[in-house]
């Protein structure tokens, strides 16, 4: 095996000639990667560094590597926080009814896409769900807040066909979640389909003229040649979204909360803003962060197994 292995093996000459003619081939390839190569390189590994205040009473008179070590103890005091549950089972609350409600959405809306036969109905049905992704995020929570505050629309419309009295609903617990998962639904659903209508168009037309053939209409169709198209695609889709379980936005959190829903709607990332930003405690809001990480790359890890093992599609 050994002697077969040396057999295989490339001289280094030969492997220098190969790096050579990539380089030729694909020079203009890797010179639009230096880019992107530098800008995860400043802003997404170098700041890896600062992790080590996680286990550090991290003082700034001190800097990183001068201030003491207190291994584990701000993980422990996070665990042992009295706002530790809360703020889980409302992060995971959200991030569930997203899966739910805000994962399918996307999917059908390009199912219902792909079925237009009109391009310029199609093309301008297109634009218009992919504008709200492209406004800031405070403009949607003013929208938002507009539509829902005691006399903005909505209550407005149920005084009048019901005689309910308008009430201001992000006031209110029990409506805190809807109103949130609606208006993220409506940010994000026409962008979240882009890449389920590029699946779509990877589907061998050949397919559909098969289905035709043997009788099947535009549900059947739909149903056993579109469906199965793209299912790795929501696979993986579903993975990717599985790592992010925990990361639920602070920004419109912060923008929609009040003191009565804060039982409700104050989740992880709004409690590292606080302890972080506002209370300056930068190695216990660090460490609060790289517990939520943690979680996510085993929430991620474990969905790509179970998802390998049941399908067969995975990330890897």
């Amino acid at each position: 095996m050994e002697a077969y292995a040396k057999k295989r093996k490339k001289p280094s000459g030969q492997l220098g000639m190969e790096l050579k003619k990539d380089w030729k081939r694909n020079k203009v390839k890797y010179i639009m990667l230096i880019p992107v190569v530098i800008y995860f390189v400043l802003f997404s590994y170098k700041p890896m560094y600062g992790l080590i205040i996680a286990f550090k009473d991290f003082r700034p008179g001190l800097g990183i590597m001068d201030s003491p070590w207190v291994g584990l103890d701000n993980f422990e005091a996070f665990l042992k926080d009295v706002y530790f549950w809360r703020l889980l089972r409302n992060t995971l609350s959200i991030s569930v009814l997203q899966i739910i409600f805000g994962f399918p959405i996307p999917i059908i809306f390009a199912l219902f896409l792909n079925e237009l036969k009109g391009q310029k109905f199609k093309k301008t049905v297109q634009t218009v769900s992919y504008l709200p992704h492209f406004i800031s995020i405070v403009i949607v929570c003013g929208i938002v807040k507009v539509f829902v505050q005691s006399d903005g629309l909505l209550p407005s419309m149920m005084e009048s066909a019901f005689g309910i009295q308008p009430t201001n609903w992000l006031t209110k617990k029990e409506l805190f979640y809807p109103i949130y998962i609606i208006s993220g639904i409506w940010q994000n659903m026409g962008w979240d389909s882009i890449i389920y209508l590029a699946a779509l168009a990877g589907i061998d037309q050949e397919q559909y003229e098969a289905a035709k053939i043997d009788g099947a209409g535009r549900f059947q169709q739909m149903w056993y040649v579109t469906l199965p198209g793209i299912i790795p695609t929501v696979m993986i889709m579903f993975i990717l979204r599985m790592g992010t379980l925990l990361s639920v936005g602070y920004e419109k959190i912060l923008l929609l909360y009040t003191p009565t829903t804060y039982e409700v709607a104050d989740v992880i990332s709004t409690y590292v803003y606080r302890r972080g930003l506002l209370e300056a405690d930068y190695s216990y809001s660090t460490a609060i962060s790289m517990f939520n990480s943690i979680f996510n790359v085993i929430f991620l890890l474990a969905t790509n197994k179970i998802s390998k093992k049941m399908s067969g599609i995975s990330l890897y």
